[in-house]
């Protein structure tokens, strides 16, 4: 097979100056991680317990997903009120006490805010959706039905159906990109923008280290209401809802990704650069133009400081040539941007299952996240191995699973309870029966088994996160000379003192590989033999790698 090569190098050479460049960030889902009271759902308090253990990962940051007040229609993607927390996670003193702890420990701590839509609960939209003259009437998107009563355009959901919702007070559509009862609020509004700023910097000021900001493409609409157009069959893809959406059959030009976004965001860095060491990363979920989005938002210095898109939390697994591909596009289309790579969150399959990894596939992919430019997420229980739960219909809480039930399963596969102690009852969760069950397959991979002995992959992933941190090359330096030749992925990163040469051996065979020239050495990550010397350059067994540091000449 021929080899095919990019040498552009994507992000200039420069020493780390940032916590959050090339930072590694751990993410945690509340109600599935720690439950300290024994009500069966996880909380602050409990977060705060298992801190110890975060930061033996030696990531640098923490990201919870959403904790404030709310209906939990949507599991706290429903915000009803943004400057308190929801009693089920505990209290504000609880959450001052997680941010001393975790700071303690040199943790960041960042929160994840829900900008997009509040819950039809919040005080804003039962004020708006009294009448259409009130104070807050113009806070959220409301629209006249066409003249024969249907919704105002074909904007659909991505939790299906009209992306519309008739309410009989008003008389009137309101817009709703998710759940009906997860009302959009209009970005258009002056006093939305404000109240929302206002709202971050309460958090600022209470000390947090920055934002991951969900749906962040989703803030404006098209003002004149526009219908999408149909997206071609070919282009459609499920990397943001599931191919039996139909939400996939348009092409979303009008619902989001609206050209207004970018002074908003403009805003909120300059309300985060007020403060010192704060950072912001944003979410874009887009199935076509994720990446050139990614640019535009992370371009310069005053927009975001990162963004992830759904490149790699696709059901395609990452390839050495889909990897190349992504690359490729991101020096077309993001050439100045700071990207964000996840395998696995709390809306996806987790990446052993979707992509049936075997151990040694999943260790090779962590090392690799470890070695590519721009930040990194991990998703709680990653560094366990854990495959997607198994969770019976019955059981299942995701309103988007039992929509789309059997062909698509929803969320809660990836949202089981973190699995603590093997030989506990509920795995160490806590006392009571959880929120959802414990997977038994899961506890058998439970954090106190694998601390025991040094050849799990937990200890893998400690291994790979600190071989990142121990170089600026691969936290911040520039990556050139991406090559592909077959199951065989290399580049080499640098800054202007070190360089690293990384080969990956991303199949099921033995591949050969060459060190450029120059003399180099073992980059302090054992490989216990899965690399030998060939005939003509070095012999990568399946699913094995080289990492090697440049030594001065």
């Amino acid at each position: 097979m021929n080899a095919q090569t990019s040498n552009t190098a994507v992000q200039p050479v420069r020493q780390r100056t940032e916590w959050w460049q090339g930072g590694v960030i751990y993410q945690i889902y509340p109600r599935s991680f720690q439950d300290s009271n024994g009500d069966g759902i996880g909380d602050l308090r409990g977060i705060t317990q298992r801190l110890d253990y975060v930061a033996s990962l030696g990531v640098d940051a923490i990201w919870i997903s959403p904790f404030f007040k709310s209906p939990m229609k949507d599991f706290g993607y429903d915000v009803s009120d943004y400057r308190d927390v929801d009693p089920m996670f505990g209290s504000l003193a609880d959450f001052d006490a997680l941010l001393t702890r975790a700071h303690a420990l040199g943790l960041k701590v960042m929160i994840d805010l829900v900008m997009s839509h509040t819950s039809d609960q919040h005080p804003w939209f039962v004020e708006s959706r009294a009448s259409k003259s009130n104070a807050k009437s113009n806070w959220y998107v409301w629209a006249d039905p066409q003249p024969d009563g249907t919704p105002p355009n074909n904007w659909l959901s991505i939790f299906g159906g009209s992306a519309w919702q008739w309410d009989t007070r008003r008389e009137q559509y309101y817009l709703h990109n998710f759940l009906t009862s997860q009302p959009d609020l209009n970005f258009h509004s002056a006093e939305v923008q404000q109240e929302l700023l206002d709202m971050a910097r309460f958090w600022l000021e209470r000390g947090v280290d920055g934002f991951r900001l969900d749906t962040i493409n989703f803030y404006f609409h098209d003002k004149e209401l526009r219908s999408n157009p149909a997206l071609p069959q070919e282009q459609r893809n499920s990397s943001i809802a599931p191919s039996v959406n139909p939400y996939n059959h348009q092409e979303h030009l009008y619902s989001k990704n609206q050209p207004e976004n970018l002074a908003f965001l403009e805003r909120l860095r300059a309300l985060t650069d007020e403060y010192d060491g704060r950072a912001c990363l944003g979410e874009v979920g887009d199935a076509q133009r994720g990446l050139q989005i990614m640019g535009e938002y992370t371009k310069g210095n005053n927009r975001m400081h990162m963004c992830y898109a759904f490149e790699f939390l696709e059901g395609r697994r990452a390839t050495a040539a889909w990897v190349k591909e992504v690359f490729d596009r991101l020096t077309t289309e993001a050439p100045d941007g700071w990207p964000c790579w996840a395998f696995s969150n709390h809306d996806v399959v987790r990446h052993a299952s979707r992509w049936s990894l075997p151990d040694a596939a999943q260790r090779a992919y962590v090392a690799l996240m470890m070695c590519l430019r721009g930040s990194a997420c991990l998703y709680q229980g990653e560094e366990l191995g854990l495959a997607e739960a198994d969770v019976a219909f019955e059981d299942l809480q995701d309103p988007y699973g039992i929509e789309f039930w059997p062909e698509f399963k929803g969320r809660d596969g990836c949202r089981t309870p973190m699995v603590w102690e093997t030989q506990s009852e509920h795995a160490g969760f806590g006392a009571a029966k959880p929120w959802l069950p414990v997977s038994a397959d899961q506890a058998a991979m439970a954090v106190d088994r694998q601390e025991q002995d040094a050849d799990t992959i937990l200890h893998h992933y400690r291994k790979a996160i600190a071989l990142r941190h121990a170089f600026d090359a691969l936290m911040v330096g520039a990556q050139t000379d991406l090559k592909v030749t077959g199951d065989l992925l290399s580049f080499t990163r640098k800054t202007w003192d070190e360089e690293i040469f990384c080969a990956f051996n991303l199949g099921g065979s033995e591949v050969m590989t060459q060190l450029p020239k120059g003399r180099w050495k073992d980059a302090g990550f054992p490989l216990d033999g899965a690399v030998a010397p060939g005939a003509n350059g070095l012999v990568l067994a399946p699913w094995h790698y080289c990492i090697a540091v440049k030594e001065a000449e």
